[in-house]
């Protein structure tokens, strides 16, 4: 369907793109870094943070706006319409208790992974992860399952040609480098980090598939890292290739 641009309404674009300007990274921000942030002018994102104070959804103390909780009934509201968190939400919980470590299902939204489920037996990164949670797609385990499942020419269009920001020493930057690891990851199933995302982090993910084969989610758990790499797929992998199988007769 084709929407005109007479029926779309500007204001509440720009409200909405002052949402997505608070991230985990950047939870308390000032007008100057939101209109940064969002590309408006610093007049049209004062009123749109002003607008979300009044009506609930941030915190003003003067300089600085939070988003409060009551942003997430944006979230909620979608999520509740959404049947995959309802189908895994309790293999993830048996999973999670199998194996003793926390696991998450994701899915792919432009460039980044976004939290659909998570079962948390500990906290293994610094921020705390839950639905809603976004993360970049490109040094995720999840991510890189994703974007191993699109075509390669749409991988390449998210990843773009520029170098990517570096979140540790050990994260692949490299447009180039990381559409080779996705080659990888579509042969092998699955996908290992070590360390990318965040120092002292590591975590393996395969790809939730619907009976058709396509690739609609991905599935991972996270932990610390000590000892081999290798530990990594071999302790945890077989229990989430049999969750993967468990879930894609019924996966839509």
């Amino acid at each position: 369907m084709t929407i005109s641009e007479r029926d779309i309404m500007g204001g509440l674009a720009k409200g909405l793109a002052v949402i997505e300007t608070f991230t985990a990274e950047r939870p308390r921000q000032s007008i100057s870094e939101v209109s940064a942030a969002s590309g408006l002018d610093r007049a049209t994102a004062r009123r749109c943070l002003l607008t979300l104070a009044h009506q609930g959804y941030a915190d003003y103390d003067g300089k600085f706006f939070t988003l409060t909780p009551r942003v997430l009934r944006l979230g909620t509201a979608c999520l509740a319409t959404m049947p995959l968190p309802q189908i895994v939400q309790p293999m993830l919980d048996r999973l999670s208790e199998e194996i003793g470590e926390s696991s998450s299902v994701s899915i792919l939204d432009g460039g980044e992974i976004v939290y659909v489920a998570r079962a948390a037996q500990k906290k293994v990164m610094s921020v705390v992860l839950m639905p809603g949670s976004r993360l970049p797609a490109y040094c995720t385990s999840m991510g890189r399952v994703l974007l191993a499942g699109l075509p390669e020419p749409d991988a390449r269009a998210i990843l773009g040609t520029d170098t990517l920001p570096a979140r540790t020493s050990r994260t692949l930057t490299d447009p180039k480098a990381i559409i080779a690891e996705l080659s990888q990851v579509r042969a092998q199933g699955y996908a290992a980090i070590d360390q990318e995302v965040e120092e002292g982090l590591r975590s393996v993910a395969v790809p939730l598939l619907n009976a058709r084969g396509r690739v609609i989610a991905a599935l991972n758990t996270g932990l610390p890292a000590s000892g081999p790499v290798a530990d990594l797929t071999g302790r945890y992998l077989p229990a989430l290739l049999a969750v993967q199988e468990q879930l894609r007769p019924i996966l839509r």
